[in-house]
């Protein structure tokens, strides 16, 4: 009986966790360029148990006398990075990626350390002394790596598909556009941004950079919704299940077996 009751625990933990992604991919649903998450569960590997006294079958053949299933454990969580749509800005430094590929940031900390970062959010600046910054003031990095620094009194600045920056017909910098074997090796850092961990592996990217136009997040809000009921219903389930089995054990401990 006790069993029953962890079983319901893991399965209210799970749904726990399931809920915490689904809040978070709603909390995001209009981050320019974020990727939905998800998470995965699986079933307790079965632990049997063996007669291991048993002089019948000695040693590795021992036979089975049962199974225990655990309930519920917790698996991976991922990350959709899937394309969401467009949405039309016509602002100059607003930027969207068409295929798989991300913006290279100079990120800097609140100790002042600086990292490379990527990210899907195109939504840039261009300050007074004519660097292309992100909405937090970390810089665009050109395909040489460097900063990316602008004229600021040019007339029109242009970028086309290759991500190449046209400021009066003459060409002043090119956008640095990564990529990666998989995905899995990029890890969430936090605002908007993504880092490479062990084992990551770059490629050449298949996209264009579309000018005038930012990303939208993937997120689904309906499909979130309705995934947010259905979790909600698992969860009251299971409480539902350690209600029954607390009744259940409070009748064995206080009126099975009393003395009339």
């Amino acid at each position: 009986m006790v069993k029953g009751l962890y079983t319901a625990y893991t399965g209210m933990r799970n749904e726990q966790k399931r809920m915490d992604i689904i809040t978070n991919n709603l909390a995001n649903t209009d981050t320019t360029g974020f990727k939905k998450e998800g998470v995965t569960n699986q079933a307790f590997s079965d632990v049997l148990a063996f007669r291991i006294k048993d002089k019948s079958t000695p040693g590795v053949d021992a036979k089975h006398i049962g199974s225990m299933n655990l309930g519920v454990k917790l698996g991976e969580t991922y990350r959709d990075f899937s394309q969401g749509a467009f949405k039309t800005t016509d602002n100059t430094f607003d930027l969207a990626l068409s295929g798989e590929g991300f913006f290279t940031i100079e990120f800097q900390d609140k100790e002042g350390n600086t990292s490379t970062m990527y990210t899907r959010d195109g939504n840039f600046n261009m300050t007074q002394d004519g660097y292309l910054v992100t909405q937090d003031g970390d810089f665009v990095l050109g395909a040489n790596g460097q900063h990316i620094q602008l004229n600021t009194t040019a007339q029109q600045t242009t970028i086309d598909r290759q991500g190449r920056i046209y400021q009066d017909g003459t060409l002043r910098a090119t956008l640095q556009i990564n990529d990666f074997e998989d995905y899995n090796y990029l890890e969430m850092y936090g605002e908007n941004l993504y880092t490479e961990v062990e084992g990551a592996t770059r490629k050449t990217p298949d996209c264009q950079v579309h000018q005038g136009f930012l990303e939208a997040s993937n997120v689904e809000t309906v499909s979130e919704m309705v995934e947010m009921i259905t979790i909600t219903r698992a969860y009251e389930a299971n409480q539902k299940v350690i209600q029954a089995y607390d009744d259940s054990l409070q009748i064995s401990a206080t009126q099975i077996g009393r003395v009339q």
